[in-house]
């Protein structure tokens, strides 16, 4: 059962997001076969990343939890809170899984 992963950032933390990328991105691509989609929450500008979303297909909550913060970001303290939500498939890459 996929879930949603949505972590926000501490304020004023862009540098410590830049300092932690290349370790998160090595993260992401060593656990990429759990991952159905993730990305950074942007400022409306386009500019600095507010948090990330991540949508894994895992089994339980604490595998999520295990995963999200195994997550450099999450070991280097950028993220504020994180909120984990059970989420169905309904469509993805315009395909119906109902």
């Amino acid at each position: 059962m996929p879930y949603l992963i949505e972590t926000f950032d501490k304020p004023h933390t862009q540098a410590l997001r830049q300092a932690l990328r290349d370790k998160h991105l090595d993260y992401l691509e060593g656990n990429k076969d759990l991952l159905l989609a993730c990305g950074a929450k942007l400022e409306d500008d386009g500019t600095g990343g507010t948090g990330s979303v991540y949508i894994v297909d895992l089994e339980t909550r604490a595998e999520a939890e295990d995963f999200v913060n195994g997550d450099p970001f999450a070991v280097g303290g950028l993220f504020e809170r994180t909120v984990i939500t059970r989420w169905r498939k309904a469509y993805l890459d315009g395909k119906c899984y109902l």
